[in-house]
């Protein structure tokens, strides 16, 4: 469907995405209709709505649906099996522990959130929050109090490391469109990501966490039990949580020196070590490498079989909203919303990084991707960018964040991450708009706040 002409004009279309959005939560909210089937049955409608010949509406619907579980389902898959290990043997209270030992108690939420800002810098947000939930949920258990306290700045580490910082996609996509430095890029997007997290994320987590007392999930990762006569050493789990991060970093380096000619691109060990960071290869490695060294000792290998298979079961559900949820993207997106939202803000004439946080803002809202609103984004406004005479290179670097924030703001029904998160930690739909979309919108007004303010000084 991508010959697909619009058939309305902005005003039109601004009013089906809305009434959309409205039914969508609706039915959800009000009719207590299941996630999934409310998610295929708006796309439909909204399809049709927006003017999709009839024939397209099947290959759009499965196109938004394909394309999303093609990103998430061998991630969320491989990811599972993983935390699954680290919990079902006591790595996930091994490192609770260890956690709790350096920062205390009180400051378990501090220590959590640290350690996905680590793991945030080459680790995607869906694959980062599947490994590190069996140790946020043995440490909410351990230490007592709403899941949300160490959830939240768990998430927001990794959804303002994924958005902010190179070399994630997003960013990295848009310091190539509008000719930023990706090294000053990568330099400023860690230091605004910082004071970011620490506001919107885990400022906002404890407090919400006494506002909201969600109980820790036990259908998901484990049964509640976090006692385990021989759990592995703190060095074995840290290397299962460090090994794709190696893995991944091996290929983004590889990468980078190929591009500067500094190795051959087509050597034999640049592209195996490529091929072995790509973030799926990197994951079947790390989960071959955690089903034998957890197991020894302590499994048989039809155990180890029984709890890697049995870690896929209680996600299939979690996969497949969310592959809706991509599916409802699409659909707004074929039909011209975004395009239309964009092009009338970018008329407006305003200072080109206030434009560039309110398109990729508008067009977040409109198709729910974030990486598909900074990338759309900094492809609409780098023809003003180019023209704004006066620029530095940190100027360009601040866009870059700009851009990317608005492209946090504002998860909601239309975005897998909002049903990734609200699924694994089994919230309804009201308390995930309460929480995590606050949250996701105090990441991007924080961080485009701090990005203005430098842009306006420096």
């Amino acid at each position: 469907m991508e010959s697909f002409v619009p058939v309305y004009g902005t005003g039109p279309l601004l009013g089906i995405a809305a009434g959309a959005i409205a039914l969508l939560l609706f039915l959800i909210i009000r009719f207590k209709m299941h996630a999934f089937v409310a998610l295929v049955l708006v796309s439909v409608v909204t399809a049709l709505a927006a003017g999709i010949p009839v024939d397209g509406v099947v290959p759009t619907l499965l196109d938004g649906f394909g394309g999303t579980l093609a990103n998430v389902a061998l991630l969320v898959g491989l990811g599972v099996m993983i935390g699954r290990m680290l919990e079902v043997t006591g790595g996930a209270a091994v490192l609770a522990s260890a956690l709790i030992k350096l920062f205390g108690e009180k400051r378990a939420p501090m220590a959590l959130g640290v350690a996905s800002l680590l793991f945030g810098f080459p680790i995607f947000f869906d694959v980062g929050l599947i490994v590190m939930l069996p140790i946020v949920f043995s440490v909410a258990r351990r230490v007592g109090g709403s899941v949300l306290i160490y959830a939240l700045p768990t998430a927001g580490a990794f959804a303002v490391m994924h958005a902010f910082v190179p070399p994630h996609p997003g960013p990295v996509t848009a310091a190539v469109e509008i000719g930023a430095d990706m090294g000053l890029t990568l330099l400023v997007g860690v230091v605004l990501a910082i004071p970011t997290w620490y506001l919107a994320s885990y400022l906002f987590g404890l407090w919400a966490g006494k506002r909201f007392e969600i109980p820790v999930p036990d259908d998901i990762m484990s049964n509640g039990d976090v006692t385990h006569e021989n759990p592995p050493r703190l060095g074995t789990v840290l290397s299962i949580l460090l090994l794709p991060m190696l893995l991944i970093f091996g290929n983004t380096g590889t990468a980078t020196l190929a591009a500067t000619g500094a190795v051959p691109a087509d050597s034999f060990w640049v592209q195996a070590l490529r091929l072995l960071g790509e973030t799926p290869i990197a994951l079947l490695i790390t989960v071959l490498y955690a089903m034998v060294v957890l197991s020894q000792g302590r499994f048989t290998r039809q155990r180890v079989e029984e709890i890697v298979g049995g870690a896929l079961g209680p996600v299939c559900g979690i996969i497949l909203i969310t592959g809706a949820g991509g599916m409802f993207g699409g659909v707004l997106r074929t039909s011209g919303i975004g395009d239309a939202l964009a092009g009338s803000l970018e008329s407006t004439g305003m200072p080109v990084i206030v434009a560039a946080f309110v398109i990729a803002l508008a067009l977040r809202v409109a198709q729910g991707s974030a990486t598909v609103a900074i990338t759309t984004a900094a492809g609409l406004i780098a023809p003003a960018v180019q023209a704004t005479s006066g620029l530095s290179s940190i100027d360009l670097a601040l866009i870059v964040i700009a851009i990317a924030s608005g492209a946090t703001a504002l998860s909601h029904v239309n975005d897998s991450g909002f049903w990734l998160v609200g699924r694994f930690l089994g919230m309804d739909v009201k308390t995930t708009l309460r929480t995590w979309t606050v949250m996701e919108t105090l990441i991007g007004f924080i961080g485009f706040g701090f990005a203005f303010a430098l842009y306006l000084v420096l």
